[in-house]
C-alpha cells in the first residue's frame, strides 16, 4: 500500500491548523446567526484594516429595505423592494454575480418613510423562507429561488399587522422566519388565535396556531426550559413563553412601549432573559422557569431602538439608542460608554465587536468591559443607510445601506 498520499494529506493538514493565519470560516443562516444571538465563530480574520478600509470585493443594488443578509452554502440572501416589488435577492457571495431574484407585488410606503422590506431570509438546508412587510410567506429553492410553496399572514391564518399602540398604522411585518426541526414559526399577529403559526417547512400546512397577542418587530427565540422545547415571543406589550409542540401560553410578562415597538430580539442565557426597547423605555434582566417570570433588575441604562444587544462573558454590548455601551449582565451597571457610531447594529466575533453605524461607518473595537477601544474604523458606505445588521461569513464582511449590499474581503492572506 502506498502511504504518501495519506502521509501528504496529514502533513497538508497539520500544516494549516499550526498556520498563524488560518481562518475558522463558518456559514450565517439567519437573522442574527447560527443561534440568533449575534454572535459568529469565525476566527483569525483581519481587522488590521488601511483608512480605507478592507478591500471591496463587491457591489450590488438590491433595492430598498432593512432587510439583513444570510449566508449558506456560498450564496449570500437579502430582500429589497424596487417601485413596490419586493425582490428576495440571491447571489454569489464571492463574486457577487447574481443568482436568482423572486419578485412579487408588495407594497413599500411606510407612515414615517421607512419604506421597503424588514425581516431577513431564513436559510434552513436547500430552502429559503422570507417574510414581507404585508405578511407574503415564501418558501423558496434556495439554488433557483423557484417557490416550493407560499402563504399569506393576513388573507390565509386571519394575521393582522403590527400595529401603533391606539390600533394606528405601523411598520409591518418585521419577525424574520424561525426553523425548529420540521417546523417553521412565524408571528402573524391580531385577535383570531393565530398570533403565532407553526407550519410544516416542507409543505407549508398548518401543524398548529395559538395566541391572540399583536405581534411585535422582534424575531421568535427558541430555548429549552426544564426539559421541554419552547420558544419566546415579544408581542407588542408583552413577552410570552410558549410551547413548541402547540404554542400554548406557559406565562406573559407586561412590556409596553411607546407605538408597540418591541424590537430587539431577547437573550436568553441559562434561566435568565434581557430584553430591551427605545422610546425612552429601558431594559430588563428576568429570571425564568416554567411557571413564571420575575425581574432581577429594570433600569433605562440600554434602550435598544431596533437592533439587540450581544452577551459575552456576562457583558451586553449594544446601542442605547445612538450611544454604544457596555452593562453588566448582573447588575445592569453600565461599564463604558461611545457615541462614535451613533444608532447602528453590531456582532461579536474572536474577540472583537464589528460595529456599524446608522450613517454608513463600519468599524471594529475590542469586546472588553474596561473601555471602549478602537482597533479601525471607516466610511464603508455613503447615502441613505439602514440600521441592518452587519454580516461576517467565511472571511467576507457585508453590510447594506438602503439599497446597496457590498461584501469586504477580511480574510487573513
Amino acid at each position: 500500500m502506498n502511504l504518501l498520499p495519506r502521509l501528504s494529506i496529514v502533513a497538508c493538514a497539520l500544516a494549516a491548523l499550526s498556520c498563524p493565519h488560518t481562518t475558522t470560516a463558518a456559514d450565517w443562516p439567519q437573522w442574527r446567526g447560527p443561534n440568533r444571538d449575534g454572535l459568529s465563530a469565525e476566527k483569525g480574520w483581519q481587522s488590521a484594516w488601511p483608512a480605507e478600509g478592507p478591500k471591496r470585493l463587491w457591489e450590488q443594488k438590491v433595492g430598498i429595505g432593512y432587510s439583513s443578509m444570510s449566508v449558506s452554502k456560498g450564496r449570500i440572501y437579502t430582500m429589497g423592494n424596487t417601485n413596490d416589488v419586493d425582490i428576495v435577492s440571491c447571489f454569489d457571495a464571492e463574486a457577487g454575480s447574481p443568482v436568482w431574484a423572486h419578485t412579487y407585488p408588495c407594497g413599500a410606503k411606510d407612515p414615517n418613510g421607512f419604506q421597503g422590506t424588514r425581516a431577513t431570509p431564513t436559510i434552513d438546508g436547500d430552502l429559503v423562507y422570507s417574510i414581507s412587510r404585508h405578511g407574503h410567506l415564501f418558501c423558496l429553492e434556495a439554488i433557483s429561488g423557484k417557490v416550493k410553496w407560499a402563504k399569506n399572514l393576513v388573507q390565509d391564518f386571519g394575521g393582522l399587522e403590527p400595529l401603533h399602540s391606539g390600533g394606528k398604522e405601523g411598520w409591518g411585518y418585521s419577525g424574520s422566519p424561525l426553523i425548529e426541526k420540521n417546523l417553521l414559526l412565524v408571528e402573524a399577529g391580531g385577535p383570531s388565535g393565530s398570533s403565532v403559526v407553526a407550519l410544516n417547512k416542507l409543505t407549508g400546512a398548518v401543524v398548529w396556531k395559538n395566541g391572540s397577542d399583536v405581534a411585535g418587530y422582534a424575531s421568535l427565540v427558541a430555548l429549552d426550559v426544564e426539559g421541554e422545547r419552547c420558544f419566546m415571543q415579544f408581542a407588542a406589550e408583552h413577552l410570552v413563553l410558549r410551547r413548541m409542540k402547540d404554542g400554548s401560553e406557559l406565562w406573559r410578562h407586561p412590556w409596553k412601549t411607546s407605538y408597540g415597538v418591541n424590537s430587539a430580539t431577547p437573550i436568553v442565557q441559562g434561566s435568565e432573559v434581557f430584553i430591551s426597547s427605545g422610546y425612552g423605555f429601558g431594559c430588563a434582566l428576568g429570571r425564568f422557569s416554567l411557571k413564571g417570570f420575575e425581574e432581577v433588575w429594570r433600569n433605562k441604562n440600554m434602550r435598544n431602538h431596533v437592533n439587540s444587544c450581544v452577551l459575552l462573558n456576562g457583558f451586553l454590548y449594544g446601542y442605547d439608542d445612538s450611544e454604544l455601551k457596555c452593562l453588566d449582565w448582573k447588575t445592569g451597571e453600565v461599564k463604558w460608554a461611545n457615541r462614535a457610531y451613533g444608532k447602528g447594529a453590531l456582532l461579536y466575533s474572536d474577540g472583537r465587536l464589528i460595529l456599524y453605524g446608522q450613517g454608513g461607518k463600519l468599524g471594529v473595537a475590542e469586546a472588553s468591559p474596561e473601555a471602549f477601544k478602537e482597533l479601525a474604523s471607516f466610511q464603508a458606505l455613503q447615502g441613505q443607510n439602514t440600521w441592518a445588521n452587519p454580516v461576517l461569513a467565511n472571511g467576507r464582511l457585508y453590510v447594506r445601506n438602503i439599497d446597496t449590499l457590498a461584501a469586504l474581503d477580511v480574510k487573513k492572506h
